[in-house]
């Protein structure tokens, strides 16, 4: 049984972490509370080398790792200075050893979840199509939850991607929000979105529900737990009604 979950702040990012933990903290049998980013509050050192470990190099080849010192002295500036880290792929299951690892021994029981929320990208190995898929979350302990991963991870409308190279090969940069939303139909977040808080707090809900129940992910759209592959299945699950479906509705329903 999870008693206690520990959120902890991603200070780049526009993620209202307190109030994720209220709506967490409304929903689930266990006491909540936040601490600031898990990198400086559980810092070891040898994080750095770490994250060069878990580097992605490439999206086709399962080795992972760049270890050259220019490597790890940029992770360890990453570390110091989070705001200059980004563009970077991060197998998600080495990252999560690794902070598993950063953890005291007394706080890596099942009892007490961890949830970092990174400001990095993460991702893990599709052995059924030999590529890697970037991800919101990796479940678990701790569990990590990816914010850039929010935006980057589900697949958006074709539009999007035509409109962003289209947009590219004119100006050379990438089109600001507000253009792609204008020439893009249908509903997707970008980078530093203002739903984004919203949009997490089902991401978290299935950290503490897989520690608790054994169960990854609910299969119905229409459910907080939904594992969304694409921007419109992410939005109808996780801000729009119903909240919940019947099943975990009677679980995690305000109580």
């Amino acid at each position: 049984m999870v008693d206690r979950v520990t959120l902890y702040r991603a200070p780049t990012t526009p993620v209202d972490t307190d109030e994720l933990a209220d709506w967490l903290e409304g929903r689930v049998d266990a006491t909540v509370s936040v601490q600031d980013r898990f990198l400086e509050v559980h810092r070891t050192d040898d994080l750095p080398e770490r994250f060069a470990e878990a580097r992605v190099t490439s999206p086709y080849d399962r080795e992972t790792g760049n270890t050259m010192l220019g490597t790890i002295r940029y992770e360890e500036r990453a570390l110091e200075n989070p705001d200059r880290e980004g563009g970077v792929l991060y197998d998600g299951l080495q990252v999560q050893r690794a902070l598993n690892s950063a953890l005291p021994d007394e706080e890596r029981g099942l009892e007490k979840l961890h949830v970092p929320l990174l400001d990095r990208a993460i991702g893990t190995w599709g052995d059924h199509d030999g590529r890697w898929h970037k991800r919101v979350n990796v479940l678990g302990q701790p569990a990590l939850v990816s914010v850039p991963g929010l935006y980057e991870a589900p697949a958006k409308p074709e539009e999007y991607y035509k409109e962003k190279q289209r947009h590219a090969l004119l100006s050379g940069d990438a089109p600001p929000r507000e253009v792609l939303e204008n020439q893009v139909e249908g509903d997707f977040l970008v980078e530093d979105d203002p739903r984004t808080t919203d949009a997490l707090k089902g991401y978290v809900l299935q950290a503490y529900h897989y520690l608790e129940t054994g169960e990854a992910f609910c299969d119905r759209e229409a459910c907080r737990l939904y594992n969304a592959h694409y921007h419109e299945d992410l939005i109808e699950a996780q801000l729009r009604d119903p909240v919940f479906c019947d099943e975990h509705a009677r679980l995690y329903s305000q109580q």
